[in-house]
């Protein structure tokens, strides 16, 4: 339980970030993140990787002031892989007017790289994964398959223009979205990651006391992504999502044994899910459109618990 008061979020009620309150109008959002090469191109993989460490900030609904890279390069690396790995993060943050401040590398067999990422938001105005309440809209602001699609990539199997797809959308960023949730105030959002849809949104229906209603026909997929999870193309870690997190699923539309495992893909730099009021709907999804922000609606927020796809 966390102790100290001005720690607003914290190992108390796990979220996507950690948050300390510094007066009545700014508090810290403290975040970090990391992992190996996702894809081929070491500017591209620092971009990815900058971009899904800023997410938890914007899952947060704050701002990011400032970062540090933490890095794990073989010695024999060439110079060069390792400045474009870094500078492909550097411009990520350089793009929202934050900063990299320095950071901490080691040596390692294998590459591994990311950011400790401070940002700032309003005390009254943190964004966290409770908070859902019967009668919201379920809002989805990426599409999903970067798991399967980076998988094919691994196995030879990608097709250019999927991994071209998949890569833009990793790399972009979830501002837009993290401002429009908190201009339509909106309390109860997260970002989905390495748990995949399913394990993300069990967290936001827990943290709520909710049951979601999530619509297959109306969950948005990268070009590529259904054909390689029909073809059987899954990372590790969606069976293990799927070993875990399917118990809380209830299915009451037909689902193939491959569809079931996709809903469990697990996601890099994913979107936000998001559940908004029907008051607020509308105010949301302008501000999206202003902002050239895709937006789905994929299901809705029902009394209950776990999830159930219709």
């Amino acid at each position: 339980m966390d102790q100290h008061p001005n720690l607003l979020v914290g190992l108390g009620a796990p979220d996507d970030a950690a948050v300390y309150r510094l007066s009545d109008e700014i508090a810290l959002i403290q975040t970090v993140d990391f992992f190996t090469p996702i894809v081929d191109t070491p500017y591209e993989y620092g971009a990815i990787a900058a971009a899904n460490a800023l997410s938890d900030v914007y899952a947060m609904g704050g701002e990011v002031l400032f970062a540090l890279n933490i890095a794990a390069f073989p010695p024999d690396l060439p110079a060069e892989l390792l400045a474009d790995i870094l500078r492909g993060g550097a411009d990520v943050v350089l793009s929202v007017g934050a900063a990299i401040a320095g950071g901490h590398t080691i040596q390692d067999k294998e590459p591994k790289f990311g950011l400790a990422v401070t940002g700032v938001v309003h005390p009254g105005r943190i964004l966290t994964k409770g908070g859902a309440q019967p009668g919201d809209t379920l809002i989805l602001t990426k599409p999903l398959g970067t798991g399967t699609i980076t998988t094919a990539l691994k196995r030879g199997q990608v097709a250019p223009d999927h991994l071209d797809a998949a890569v833009t959308s990793m790399t972009r960023l979830n501002r837009v979205a993290s401002q429009a949730a908190q201009a339509a105030d909106v309390r109860s959002v997260t970002d989905i990651t390495g748990f995949g849809l399913i394990g993300h949104a069990s967290e936001m229906t827990k943290a709520a006391g909710v049951r979601f209603r999530i619509r297959f026909d109306a969950l948005p997929w990268l070009p590529g992504a259904l054909s390689y999870a029909e073809g059987w193309v899954f990372a590790g870690g969606a069976h293990n999502n799927h070993a875990f997190y399917n118990r809380l699923v209830t299915y009451t539309r037909p689902v193939l044994d491959w569809q079931e495992t996709l809903l469990h893909d697990p996601q890099t730099s994913g979107g936000l899910l998001v559940a908004v009021s029907p008051e607020q709907l509308k105010v949301f999804l302008d501000f999206c459109a202003r902002g050239s922000q895709p937006a789905w609606v994929i299901g809705d927020v029902v009394a209950g618990e776990g999830i159930e796809i219709v």
